[in-house]
């Protein structure tokens, strides 16, 4: 990483670099005490980092809260063939490994994402399975709910949020994956989103499924009532939840197996955030 450093940004060359564990798609490194390398790892091309380089930093400007924003753009060469980026660095602990705590992270949250939920252009990007319908992933859902024999409770969240009327409203901005790895906290509130790499567009429920998936128990209502929203959205974004929960509990299972994927943070995670759910009822 440090020659990439040398032959394109030689001016950063010289900082401290260090390996942060975690990440899916990209690898990161913290560059000195300001900044951090994002390096594409499992993503098969550069496009979702060169949308994080086109849109984040106007999304950055309206949120409330810190967000990676770039500041320089690597170029695909010879010793490495796609894109990076060096962005800020988000102080915190990811919320995998420390859960949020504080009640008050519910306003939080509720105020990054009527910041972010605006009106979404023309060209916005946009990532297949993310701000879309519910019913499309049905078969996925019965698999994983099978596999893991979840509760029936579970079952009707997600045949309510089907049978919820669609989004027909502006597709807005969306961070579209927003669970406890990719948000930052510091003193038991939420300090910071991070890992847009599937910034996309379309129904606000895809990430309005976050209040039951980062916030204590007992938050959720706070929540909506700074984050208001109609019968058929708060249906869709828990389904979403539910799905989302079975997600990282599968994720977590293969990590705690030992399995390539995996990450043994996501399961008590997954499975804090299905009793969230379960607790609602219908």
């Amino acid at each position: 990483m440090r020659t990439l450093l040398k032959e394109q940004h030689p001016d950063l060359a010289d900082l401290e670099l260090k390996e942060v564990d975690g990440g899916w798609g990209n690898q990161m490194w913290r560059l000195g005490e300001d900044l951090a390398l994002r390096i594409p790892r499992n993503d098969p091309t550069s496009v979702p980092l060169l949308n994080e380089h086109r849109w984040l930093p106007e999304i950055a400007a309206r949120v409330p809260l810190p967000v990676p924003t770039p500041v320089r753009l690597g170029e695909p060469s010879d010793r490495f063939p796609k894109s990076w980026l060096v962005t800020t660095w988000v102080s915190g602990e990811p919320a995998d490994r420390t859960p949020i705590s504080s009640p008050q992270a519910a306003d939080s949250l509720a105020a990054f994402l009527l910041a972010l939920h605006t009106e979404a252009p023309a060209d916005a990007p946009r990532t297949p399975g993310r701000g879309d319908g519910l019913r499309g992933h049905t078969e996925g859902f019965e698999k994983w709910a099978d596999e893991f024999a979840v509760e029936d409770g579970v079952r009707e969240v997600w045949a309510d949020g089907v049978a919820a009327p669609e989004y027909t409203g502006t597709p807005v901005w969306l961070h579209s994956d927003l669970h406890p790895a990719n948000v930052v906290v510091a003193d038991g509130t939420l300090a910071g989103v991070v890992d847009f790499g599937d910034l996309s567009h379309g129904d606000p429920a895809t990430d309005l499924s976050a209040a039951w998936l980062l916030l204590p128990d007992g938050s959720v209502d706070r929540f909506f009532e700074a984050y208001p929203v109609d019968d058929a959205t708060y249906r869709r974004a828990r389904a979403w939840a539910a799905a989302r929960a079975l997600s990282l509990i599968a994720i977590g299972t293969a990590g705690v197996k030992g399995l390539r994927g995996g990450k043994p943070t996501w399961l008590p995670a997954g499975h804090a955030a299905m009793q969230r759910i379960l607790s609602g009822g219908l």
